[in-house]
């Protein structure tokens, strides 16, 4: 055998710097997914129609809605800051990178604990009840477009993915704020 081939060390999946970070909020997503799951399927049924439950899933919507944002600020900032735009402003261009620098430890724990949210909005719409109408089937779509960005995003750690989780992922982004904002 080759001495060098001795060397070669399988580079895992997740690197090491970020699987605590990984796993901590797959955990607590997972933590907190059964738990509110358990509480939707043990509400009366009386209830899953009311006005209150409606208030329920929409507020699990709205925090999924707070975690894309900041999920989908990466990209936004690393576009400005590639571009340029801020030539003159170098002290506000100093701010984003240091913003960019947070977004992008964070992206991925983030975008964990949305995955978890949006499950939940789904699982309560089908719940109260699922209509044919626009604002649900943009969601059924954005839901859609979303299950191959975690996979992709995977993929993404070992250089993989040929840019599908940034494809998919934008395409997420605007079916979803179609979805939240139409």
């Amino acid at each position: 055998m080759n001495s060098q081939q001795h060397l070669e060390v399988k580079q895992p999946w997740i690197p090491k710097k970020e699987r605590i970070w990984v796993f901590g909020a797959m955990a607590v997503s997972t933590i907190y997914l059964i738990w509110q799951l358990w509480n939707l399927f043990h509400l009366p049924s009386t209830t899953l129609h009311s006005r209150l439950f409606e208030r329920t899933f929409k507020d699990y919507g709205s925090n999924a809605r707070i975690a894309l944002f900041i999920v989908v600020s990466n990209y936004v900032l690393a576009f400005i800051i590639k571009q340029g735009i801020l030539g003159k402003f170098a002290h506000l261009k100093k701010g984003l990178v240091v913003l960019l620098r947070i977004v992008k430890k964070y992206h991925v724990t983030i975008a964990i604990l949305a995955i978890a949210l949006i499950i939940l909005h789904t699982v309560a719409v089908f719940m109260f009840g699922f209509k044919w109408d626009f604002n649900n089937i943009s969601g059924l779509l954005a839901l859609i477009v979303l299950l191959p960005v975690p996979i992709s995003g995977l993929l993404r750690y070992k250089r993989l993915d040929k840019k599908w989780h940034l494809r998919c992922g934008l395409a997420f982004a605007v079916l979803f704020l179609i979805h939240a904002f139409l």
